[in-house]
């Protein structure tokens, strides 16, 4: 039988989230205020300008904490505060460009980072599951053409994939040396390439090609036969909040690395993404291959979610079509000046009502 996000589960609960002036700790953010968790935030404020967290009010029902999680005592005093049963770690420097341009900033923020939330978490009298989101990217990619396993070896070429190959090993290490034998259960979660509104990202695919649809130019795309597992924002964030239930109500037996992507089929080159977005913009659209030095990034990238699927009950609910529908949709519904708080929680309560 499918297992569901349980909003009873969730109702009442002191839940920490980093990262949730971000993109996807925003949507996260939101989807639990909707539940009735008591939510509070640490994160740097938002890179970008528009921003979800701003555009969507995701901080009206949560407290929001301004930090750095490289400032271990800033964030050991936010978490003391918060006394939370449950914490998502999403802050991260999450781009593999601008890794190679800051590869200090990109280790010390990933790995550093996270040795220093499972450190401060030590302490917390009250917690019982801490979910810590990783990549696809951390896997060793040999551009295999199946799905990569939660088994496979930790790798990364380009230091935001090395990055996240490290933060598994923290991960392991803490649950290992200090968490499981305080009764906190330990995971990590795998996701793929996310898409969906209120991504402005500088060189993230989406808002780099609806910026310049909007301003009548031709994308440039750096490598637009990459294969990704593309899904939209909500997917994985099911798969987290499902994934710390179970951590919760069932402990170690789920304290592990879980892979949170799309169906094989989902699998789609950069190309055929923004094809689908210049279809749903209409006149004027178009892209163009750069012709510049591209960046070393693999190629083709898969996950094989078996696990999740068996164990959870997880599965995906939007193909790759409606996570660019919907995607495009956001868009255009914040151009045309809608209500995006309310817009994007009936986005969410869509999301959950879909079978």
């Amino acid at each position: 039988m499918e297992n569901l996000v349980s909003p009873a589960f969730w109702r009442g609960r002191r839940v920490f989230v980093t990262g949730h002036t971000g993109f996807k700790g925003g949507w996260l953010s939101l989807w639990l205020q909707s539940m009735g968790a008591d939510v509070c935030g640490f994160a740097l404020p938002p890179a970008a300008a528009p921003a979800l967290f701003h555009v969507a009010d995701v901080e009206r029902g949560m407290h929001s904490v301004l930090g750095d999680v490289r400032d271990y005592e800033r964030l050991r005093q936010a978490l003391a505060a918060a006394r939370p049963e449950i914490v998502l770690h999403l802050a991260a420097q999450p781009l593999v460009p601008y890794s190679y341009a800051e590869p200090v900033e990109t280790f010390s923020t990933n790995a550093m980072g996270t040795v220093n939330l499972l450190e401060a978490c030590r302490h917390q009298p009250d917690l019982k599951a801490v979910v810590v989101v990783s990549s696809d990217k951390c896997y060793e990619n040999r551009e295999q053409l199946w799905g990569y396993r939660e088994t496979d070896p930790m790798g990364g070429y380009d230091p935001y994939s090395a990055s996240k190959g490290c933060t598994e090993l923290v991960v392991a290490s803490y649950r290992r040396s200090f968490l499981a034998a305080r009764g906190v259960a330990l995971a990590s979660a795998r996701a793929g390439n996310v898409i969906g509104g209120g991504d402005w990202t500088p060189s993230r695919l989406v808002p780099d090609v609806l910026a310049a649809f909007a301003r009548n130019e031709a994308v440039v795309l750096r490598n637009p036969d990459a294969i990704r597992p593309w899904q939209h924002v909500l997917e994985p964030l099911a798969g987290y909040l499902l994934l710390a239930q179970h951590l919760v109500e069932h402990g170690e037996a789920f304290a592990e690395g879980w892979n949170f992507g799309p169906d094989e089929t989902d699998a789609r080159t950069v190309a055929w993404i923004v094809e689908m977005l210049a279809a749903g913009w209409g006149a004027g659209a178009d892209w163009q291959p750069s012709g510049e030095p591209r960046i070393h990034e693999a190629h083709t990238l898969k996950l094989d979610c078996t696990k999740a699927r068996v164990r959870l009950g997880w599965r995906p609910r939007w193909q790759a079509e409606d996570a660019v529908t919907r995607s495009l949709a956001w868009y255009q519904a914040w151009r045309a000046g809608a209500d995006m708080h309310r817009y994007t929680l009936d986005e969410i309560s869509a999301f959950t009502a879909s079978s």
